[in-house]
């Protein structure tokens, strides 16, 4: 029996080896080679600190920076580990707010939304980025027009011209993937760094 046995047991610790061991340390290393800042996280630092990833967004509220895509993503409640709470861009619960186009309490956070966006610029439609969330609760990036619709706010929270913000928005827009795929985005957390260097000149 032993005999019918170990070929199986022998095929399994090979197989183990290099599928489990050696595929991912040779494809880590490459990666590593190939691709550094990639590979580790797509980190953005200012002044030597690491103060994000270009690939998970963040929450901004202060009206003098751009504000990303609202984000459903939630957290344990310190007070009750039964319930949750709201923790916006939380890499660790990604996830959507699985309300679908019939929820009301979705309705009323959306018209909640674009009311307030509109007493912010009443001059534009507000972009469906700014009142939508991703399908992950962490996206870094919101359209060209987004960004745009909120530089009357940023220009008089800053004092800066329009002009010179729609401009930083222009140069901090990434356009699709070999002129084909996906769509122009800006990352916010990149544009919100522009801005600060913009505004220390």
């Amino acid at each position: 029996m032993l005999r019918e046995i170990r070929p199986a047991i022998v095929l399994l610790l090979v197989l183990t080896a290099i599928t489990g061991l050696a595929y991912p340390l040779a494809m880590t290393g490459i990666a590593g080679a190939m691709f550094p800042a990639q590979a580790q996280g797509s980190l953005i630092d200012k002044d030597g600190k690491v103060v994000g990833s270009a690939l998970i967004g963040q929450e901004f509220t202060d009206s003098k920076y751009f504000h990303g895509r609202p984000s459903a993503t939630l957290a344990p409640d310190p007070n009750d580990s039964t319930k949750t709470v709201a923790a916006p861009y939380n890499a660790v619960n990604s996830g959507g707010s699985n309300l679908g186009p019939t929820s009301k309490a979705l309705a009323d956070r959306l018209k909640e939304d674009v009311d307030k966006l509109k007493a912010e610029n009443s001059n534009a439609a507000v972009p469906v980025d700014l009142v939508t969330t991703s399908a992950s609760g962490l996206d870094p990036d919101v359209s060209p027009e987004a960004a745009q619709f909120q530089v009357p706010r940023v220009a008089k929270a800053r004092n800066m011209s329009e002009d010179q913000l729609n401009q930083l928005v222009a140069s901090n827009t990434q356009g699709r993937l070999l002129g084909l795929l996906g769509e122009p985005r800006v990352n916010v957390l990149a544009l919100n760094l522009a801005l600060d260097r913009a505004a220390a000149k």
